[in-house]
């Protein structure tokens, strides 16, 4: 018999992944699709105009391997401004092909065989299959319930001489929890004096709705650890042109770089040049993410009190958690099947985020990055289940 043309699978627990299962199910039933994480209003005029200008004046090659050096100082005069800290734009900013990529980067340029990482659950789905490529084994913590703050003590209990690195997210995917400065204070204490890495997750750093952001570049002793990733695309509502960045101390962007060169090479060349141009502009649309969004948070929230879905608080980012424990006791992934091709609205279950989903859990994850009359009109389906 002929040897079988593929080997043991790296990744046999993985099937395709639910973001594509939920969008592709929402397709097919011509349901609203309020499931996988993208807006569906305008990109800025200004960002729009500015890539085309790009691509008209022949600026389609390949940019450099870790970013337009235009693109790179202006990411680094921004989170300047933003978080009070100024990366090397030559030695600590590395642009690449969206945020999953930068924390691919990450755990494949760190992460070796039998290395332990620390996972908070539920976390977003992207970060256990990515240590397991690496051949590191994945460490899962549970957040605490209701309120999904981190159990400092738990975490602490988990460390062990092969941990190697820490994967932390906030504004958090899925449920919208937000650190706070105590957090990053406990982490800090977590980490001295050890070998552990930190991967900080802050893609919806821009979109937090009480205070501001607490970043871990906002403290020494993490920086030095730390690589903090970011997103063009969720902040510019472009989640599709792939475009996010990392900052790292110099020898950890070394390392980081060495897969990314391999990896993508280098980003969408045009893109780089339009948020360039923008961020050299000084504009104001960071800083006004969190007041853009919190209109629709509001709103959606009190249409929904309205059903028999009850909204949980969002302090940041742009996804609602309803329970919907008073309308049905189906565990949450045949529910939000039924409640797709029933009543025509897609949303997330919560299970795929978790190694070993709580008992009873019946929480759904709903995208509100949506224009009113998509919004309006997903709480009118919503309301007749």
């Amino acid at each position: 018999m002929d040897a079988p043309l593929l080997g043991p699978s790296k990744l046999p627990q993985v099937g395709t992944t639910i973001f594509t299962v939920i969008s592709q199910l929402a397709a097919e039933t011509g349901a609203i699709n309020l499931g996988q994480g993208f807006p569906d209003f305008a990109v800025p005029e200004a960002l729009v105009e500015a890539v085309a200008r790009a691509m008209r004046d022949g600026k389609n090659q390949y940019a450099p391997m870790p970013g337009l050096p235009a693109l790179r100082e202006a990411i680094s005069e921004a989170t300047a401004a933003h978080r009070g800290y100024r990366p090397d734009p030559q030695t600590e900013v590395t642009v690449t092909a969206g945020a999953s990529e930068a924390i691919a980067d990450l755990v494949l340029a760190t992460v070796g065989p039998g290395d332990e990482v620390i996972v908070l659950d539920p976390c977003y789905d992207l970060y256990v299959p990515v240590i397991e490529l690496a051949g590191g084994i994945a460490v899962r913590i549970p957040l605490r319930e209701p309120d999904f703050a981190i159990d400092w003590a738990r975490v602490a209990a988990a460390v062990t001489a092969r941990t190697r690195l820490l994967v932390v997210n906030s504004p958090h995917n899925p449920t919208g929890a937000v650190w706070s400065l105590s957090d990053i204070e406990q982490l800090a204490a977590l980490t001295r004096d050890t070998r552990i890495l930190v991967c900080s997750d802050e893609v919806y750093e821009h979109i937090v709705y009480e205070g501001r952001h607490a970043s871990v570049l906002s403290h020494p002793e993490l920086r030095a650890r730390s690589v903090v990733v970011s997103s063009f695309g969720k902040t510019y509502h472009c989640t599709g042109w792939r475009v996010g960045y990392a900052i790292a101390p110099a020898a950890l962007t070394t390392e980081l770089r060495k897969v990314h060169q391999y990896n993508t090479f280098a980003v969408f060349t045009p893109a780089q040049h339009a948020f360039a141009e923008l961020l050299r502009a000084g504009r104001t649309h960071a800083a006004e993410l969190g007041a853009f969004y919190r209109p629709k948070r509001d709103r959606f929230a009190a249409a929904l009190a309205g059903t028999r879905f009850r909204p949980l608080p969002v302090p940041g980012g742009y996804f609602q958690l309803v329970d919907y424990a008073a309308v049905s006791d189906l565990p949450d992934l045949e529910f939000a099947r039924w409640l797709c091709t029933t009543h025509g609205v897609a949303g997330i279950p919560l299970s795929p985020f978790y190694g070993a989903p709580p008992a009873g859990q019946r929480l759904l994850r709903l995208c509100f990055a949506k224009d009113a009359a998509t919004l309006d009109a997903a709480v009118a389906r919503l309301a007749e289940v």
